[in-house]
């Protein structure tokens, strides 16, 4: 019984990895293969890791995977076209129209980030972790994250007045 819920906890914080990947703009076929290797690696050093930082050592596996394979292919790939419009709730189409408008505004904005302000913002504000939580997960001071998360939102909010000042 135990290991039936050891794994439906690791299938449980694997989700959280998949969705934080592609809202990260990773394709679909990318995250999925990530989150496979990071599973296989989490099972071969399971024993090594502690059971509070489990998630924490997923995205971080994950996403410095991600970053070698980039590397490797010596590109960045981020679609944040489907990201941010989610259509849980019927609303009417011109509400619709401008929240998309919106978000492909501040879409395109992310991605003139620096990926590591980008990966702040969406760690913050899209998987709602706690100043804490991204420290532990990035290995930085508590201080480091709030001053580059202060400077990260700056950043972006220049780069969306810019951008909305152009059309």
């Amino acid at each position: 019984m135990d290991d039936i819920n050891k794994n439906s906890e690791l299938n449980s914080e694997l989700n959280f990895v998949f969705k934080y990947l592609i809202k990260l703009g990773v394709s679909k076929s990318d995250a999925e293969d990530l989150v496979q290797e990071t599973a296989y690696k989490y099972l071969l050093y399971y024993d090594s890791i502690k059971t509070s930082k489990i998630r924490s050592w997923l995205i971080r596996v994950a996403l410095n995977d991600y970053y070698d394979q980039c590397r490797m292919q010596k590109r960045f790939q981020l679609n944040f076209n489907e990201i941010f419009l989610e259509a849980d709730e019927v609303e009417n189409p011109e509400n619709i129209f401008l929240e998309k408008e919106r978000n492909e505004g501040l879409s395109i904005a992310l991605s003139r980030l620096k990926p590591y302000f980008k990966e702040l913002l969406l760690l913050k504000y899209q998987s709602g972790l706690s100043y804490e939580e991204i420290s532990t997960l990035l290995d930085k001071s508590v201080n480091s994250i709030k001053t580059n998360l202060f400077r990260a939102r700056k950043k972006l909010e220049k780069i969306y007045k810019e951008a909305n000042y152009e059309r």
